[in-house]
């Protein structure tokens, strides 16, 4: 019979209505939970946010002096070139089922839940994809759904969600800042990280990044390089796990935060077997900060967004595209900043960036097929086979191949070639490749 094989860990559903996520350290009262959403408080007001329609809101100081609500801004703009041929204009990377049975955004809006309600989720995001993206997940209020009048990278738009929370909230709340294109194995497990994250954030003024442990010298990832082991945490206030002994003790130190010496992006494989060998974490593009902080150290370290970001507090948004420049969040603020902290994270992460990274986040079958789809394999193992639109595919004898079937097209090359599609698709004619309309990688 047909073999489907859906994800393992993207597919997140186990967040449930009621579930108790409170916040705070161990051996302490914990606060109130993230769950209760705004509005829900006596007091209500309504501030003007930037570039979005006002939403009603209650008085910004007194709800953070009462509980932690923690916000998310989740990039998910660009069509994601490298999934070609099944990633269209129309149909971007962020709306493909490519690890569970539901599109990339959804699975990562459910997987924050109930931590961050989707009531506190904002999506920046291109207008070509906006309605789309509103289509699949319709628990995000339109309101939360911030459109870019350009492509304007990855610190721009960080920098308009950390101003979007700071204008509905105030500057010092605390927000998590992450891609849509992630793989998660253990959602509870990333909750639990990313509250700790938040009580580090809240509590020292932190940028805090999120780690998750090398197993390869990638040369696509960034790394986060820590003092040496010997070196201390943080203060014992922020590290609540700073009194465990024995094999508990083991497990607290690999969880505890430091202060990142060095921040790497896309090293060399010999730079990342080094950077590795000393101690270094991957960056999981997973970030938790108060908007304030945020918005400061890019005034302070990020030239390209300085000339915009008057205009940007000032609602502005035209005039901030027009007077940046764009820059990625690694580029313009982590590898210029001295004040990140590392936070180590054993959730099951990977970034699913190419067709090759299916293979390790999907289920595999007995001879390490990561199938979606109707499928039939014969002596084949270590394949990617995506059919979609009810084609079905048979391989046999082959091992290593990706097969992407869609209809009116069927791609076929090795796992290793399919790391690197720019040249194939700069050899195909225009309207095969989507080239009027997707973006370089």
């Amino acid at each position: 019979m047909p073999h489907r094989s859906p994800a393992s860990g993207g597919a997140s559903g186990d967040a449930r209505a009621g579930h108790p996520d409170a916040f705070g350290p161990s051996g302490h009262e914990p606060a109130p939970p993230f769950g209760t959403p705004f509005g829900s408080e006596a007091g209500g007001g309504t501030a003007d946010a930037v570039g979005t329609l006002p939403v009603e809101l209650p008085d910004p100081v007194a709800t953070l002096e009462t509980e932690l609500s923690l916000w998310a801004v989740v990039f998910a703009g660009g069509i994601g070139s490298r999934f070609w041929p099944l990633s269209t204009p129309e149909r971007p990377k962020q709306l493909l089922a490519l690890v569970g049975d539901r599109p990339l955004i959804a699975e990562t809006v459910n997987r924050l839940a109930p931590t961050v309600p989707p009531a506190r989720v904002l999506v920046l995001t291109s207008a070509d994809i906006a309605d789309a993206l509103r289509a699949a997940v319709p628990e995000v209020p339109d309101a939360n759904f911030l459109v870019e009048p350009r492509p304007m990278g990855t610190a721009a738009a960080l920098a308009w969600g950390a101003q979007e929370i700071a204008t509905r909230v105030g500057r010092k709340a605390t927000f998590v800042a992450m891609h849509a294109d992630l793989a998660v194995g253990y959602p509870d497990e990333l909750r639990r990280v990313i509250k700790r994250a938040a009580l580090i954030a809240s509590t020292d003024g932190a940028l805090v990044a999120i780690g998750a442990q090398p197993t390869r010298p990638e040369t696509g990832f960034g790394y986060l390089l820590p003092p040496a082991p010997t070196d201390p945490v943080l203060d014992a206030a922020i590290d609540t796990t700073a009194d465990a002994t024995g094999d508990a003790g083991a497990a607290a130190a690999r969880e505890a935060p430091r202060r990142v010496a060095r921040f790497v992006e896309k090293p060399g494989a010999i730079l990342a077997e080094e950077l590795i060998a000393q101690g270094a974490l991957w960056n999981t593009g997973i970030f938790v900060w108060q908007a304030g902080t945020v918005l400061d150290a890019l005034e302070e370290r990020t030239p390209e967004l300085q000339p915009g970001l008057a205009a940007l507090a000032a609602g502005k948004l035209d005039r901030f595209s027009g007077l940046i420049q764009a820059v990625s969040i690694e580029r313009g603020l982590l590898e210029r900043s001295e004040d990140i902290v590392a936070l180590p994270g054993e959730f099951g992460w990977d970034d699913v960036g190419t067709w090759a990274s299916l293979r390790r986040v999907r289920e595999l079958d007995d001879t390490g097929n990561g199938v979606w789809g109707p499928a039939h394999l014969v002596d084949a193992s270590s394949c990617v086979v995506h059919a979609d639109g009810g084609t079905t595919v048979v391989v046999y004898g082959l091992s290593g191949m990706l097969v992407v079937a869609r209809p009116g097209l069927t791609f076929v090359t090795s796992l290793d070639r399919a790391a690197e599609l720019n040249p194939l698709l700069n050899a195909l004619p225009d309207e095969l490749a989507n080239r009027s309309r997707r973006e370089s990688l």
